[in-house]
């Protein structure tokens, strides 16, 4: 299992805003390529968005599928990234002064890299997800000090 944390300079809605917004899954999800769809109920549990993976031409199309939406505090997904195998995410974001902490979370759930010996995939994990994380927090960050970001609800 991989853990990674990082401190946002933002409100834990401008988090849960950026997630909220399935077309965005790219844009902080690493070695996510593009969106082909997202269902209308996206983050309601069992919604799913379309999106592929890897570097064209070798893109696999997939999906992630929404476990919990419990905004502002956690979000967990299955995603899915066949023939590698799926992975359960778990995002938990907490109040810390004026800003927040969000932990990310990743744990193979299915398939091949269920097998994998930790000591091989973890060090990729961390490296991956850390730099997820830096991006969710340009998004969040940056949504919110240009004052677009709006109560959740």
């Amino acid at each position: 299992m991989s853990r990674n944390a990082r401190e946002f300079a933002c409100r834990r809605e401008a988090v849960f805003e950026v997630l909220a917004d399935g077309w965005l899954y790219p844009s902080w999800v690493v070695g996510a390529s593009r969106m082909r769809d997202v269902e209308l109920t996206w983050p309601r549990p069992e919604s799913r968005l379309h999106h592929s993976v890897g570097m064209w031409p070798a893109v696999i199309d997939d999906v992630t599928v929404s476990l919990d939406w419990s905004p502002p505090r956690r979000a967990v997904f299955q995603a899915k990234g066949w023939p590698i195998g799926e992975a359960t995410v778990t995002i938990d974001v907490k109040r810390r002064g004026g800003g927040c902490v969000v932990r990310l979370q990743e744990e193979p759930a299915a398939g091949p890299a269920r097998w994998v010996p930790r000591f091989l995939t973890e060090p990729l994990l961390l490296w991956r997800n850390a730099e997820s994380l830096r991006r969710l927090a340009f998004l969040a960050e940056g949504r919110e000090y240009r004052g677009e970001s709006r109560t959740f609800g």
